[in-house]
């Protein structure tokens, strides 16, 4: 058996290799679009069935899927967790195919609700858009059903890297079919290479699904005793595990009154999600299968669970806390080496800068809060999360609406830095989400340790190598260009806050230091 560790590092790695095409894509769009009218169509169309995606596939689907086929598996129980996958592949074929067909039929009304405030022009160009975009969406919700069955088989690496290909597919067709072509041109080639991407990304996936799940294909539900259980935990898992993609949705709608804003929130959104996916998602989606399990007396899961709880927070917060300090301190240095090219200029880094450091406020609640839920999934509790992801939504949506809308005339500053304020109040409201995961898991199983000194430890030695990265560079030149600056200033960030961890014995640091000198050690050993 692998351990959960060696699952969490190549969830890891997917993840990264993932993101980091993603970024190469990014970039690319800020180039030749930068913060345009064409920029906050693509944003806009690609959020509507990006939201489908997220809410059906990786959310409830890997929420209510992955725990019943991963006991099934942990109890020997192969050809029954067999005749699930399938039973689940046909249902969800079919739930899809619905609902791409309703998305189809309803994007003039879906448009006019999420961006009410777009000139005609550029609502007809999102409708064209989200037309050619919902049945690469629906081919993404499948692919999480890949997903599904490498994870619980422990097939961690290539489930997670497969987006990979779908970001190489819309960056390979802009570049030779889209570029220097008029924006419209370049954002409808830009769908149709996600619509290919979408397939692509089942195919690296299927040989190995065949390869682990044994003959796996579509079946009829009825008679395969899981498959209730599934189905009814959906619906709860669909919006307690949907809150982010809801509350995102939420801020695409409060956001189209501010003409930019939809930009900048997006190219945000792909810096601080990195952090949440890379280290938050990863060791979630490896835990998730584990402790789904755990068998025994009821107080000897618990106490399991607990250990993996502590274990795993601790884990998140010494990569989580110094992310989301970094944000705040170098945000406008990373904005600029990510994104300052072409029409993505200077001021616009700044814009960026200031969303995502509006976005560091709840980092660190959004990702405990992810491996709290998982916990609650993995002990067939969707009731808690659903209510707390309730909670979050109707926060973010007022208290979003509060901070755009009324904040700005109030402290009298330029109305477009309201969309700080919806991703601040975003933060505030995943806060409230994690008291509230936190309290239930508490009374579920037992007090469990958040380590408030090591914690208080951890922002201490983020917010040192904050401020030191920060005067070396108010200290270079004013002319110095983005990447020697990027080069110069979150490097010595990381190694600034590994030596105040190492030097208070943090545990993490020790670990990650060991994992260091082992790297540096394989070159002399190998010689």
């Amino acid at each position: 058996m692998k351990p959960p560790d060696r699952g969490s590092y190549l969830v890891a790695a997917g993840i990264l290799l993932s993101r980091i095409a993603g970024l190469i894509r990014q970039r690319i769009f800020s180039h030749y679009l930068g913060i345009s009218a064409a920029s906050e169509v693509w944003n806009a169309a690609f959020r509507i069935p990006n939201f489908l995606q997220n809410l059906f596939g990786e959310g409830a689907l890997s929420a209510s899927f992955i725990p019943s086929y991963s006991r099934l598996l942990g109890e020997g129980n192969e050809e029954e967790a067999r005749r699930l996958a399938g039973a689940v592949l046909a249902l969800l074929s079919c739930t899809v195919a619905v609902l791409v067909l309703l998305g189809e039929l309803a994007t003039p009304a879906l448009v006019g609700l999420i961006v009410p405030r777009f000139s005609s022009e550029m609502r007809e160009l999102t409708g064209t858009l989200v037309r050619i975009l919902f049945p690469a969406a629906g081919l993404l919700v499948l692919s999480a059903w890949c997903l599904g069955v490498l994870n619980s088989h422990r097939r961690f690496l290539l489930s997670y890297a497969a987006p990979v290909v779908w970001n190489a597919a819309i960056i390979l067709t802009v570049l030779f079919a889209g570029s220097g072509r008029g924006d419209t041109r370049f954002v409808i080639v830009a769908a149709w290479g996600a619509v290919l991407g979408s397939l692509l990304q089942i195919a690296v996936q299927w040989p190995v699904v065949r390869s682990v799940g044994g003959h796996l294909r579509p079946q009829n539900w009825r008679g395969v005793p899981a498959v209730p259980h599934v189905v009814r935990s959906f619906l709860p898992n669909l919006i307690s595990r949907g809150a982010n993609q809801i509350s995102a949705l939420i801020d695409l709608w409060i956001a189209n009154f501010i003409p930019g804003a939809v930009t900048a929130m997006s190219n945000a959104q792909v810096l601080y999600t990195l952090p949440v996916s890379l280290f938050g998602m990863a060791i979630s989606a490896a835990e998730l299968p584990e402790m789904a399990r755990q068998s025994g007396a009821a107080e000897s899961v618990a106490q399991a669970l607990r250990v993996r709880l502590d274990a795993a927070t601790q884990r998140l917060a010494y990569y989580i806390v110094p992310s989301a300090v970094g944000f705040i301190c170098l945000g406008g240095v990373i904005s600029a080496a990510v994104f300052q090219t072409g029409r993505f200029g200077h001021a616009d880094s700044m814009y960026v800068w200031i969303v995502l450091a509006g976005s560091s406020i709840g980092l660190l609640a959004s990702t405990l809060g992810r491996l709290y839920a998982s916990t609650f999934y993995a002990l067939h509790d969707t009731t808690t999360p659903l209510r707390c992801g309730i909670v979050r939504i109707v926060l973010t949506g007022g208290l979003g609406l509060l901070a755009a809308r009324t904040l700005p005339g109030v402290l009298g500053i330029d109305p477009k830095w309201g969309a700080a304020g919806i991703t601040a109040s975003a933060g505030v409201a995943g806060w409230v989400e994690f008291v509230l995961l936190r309290r239930g898991l508490c009374r579920r199983l037992g007090r469990f340790d958040l380590p408030t000194r090591e914690l208080a430890k951890l922002w201490t030695a983020a917010i040192v190598a904050g401020l030191t990265s920060t005067a070396v560079r108010l200290m270079m030149p004013a002319d110095t260009s983005s990447f020697p600056l990027l080069l110069a200033t979150v490097p010595l960030n990381a190694v600034v806050y590994l030596g105040v961890t190492t030097w208070w014995d943090i545990p993490e640091a020790a670990v990650l230091t060991g994992q260091i000198r082992r790297l540096l050690d394989r070159p002399r050993s190998g010689a």
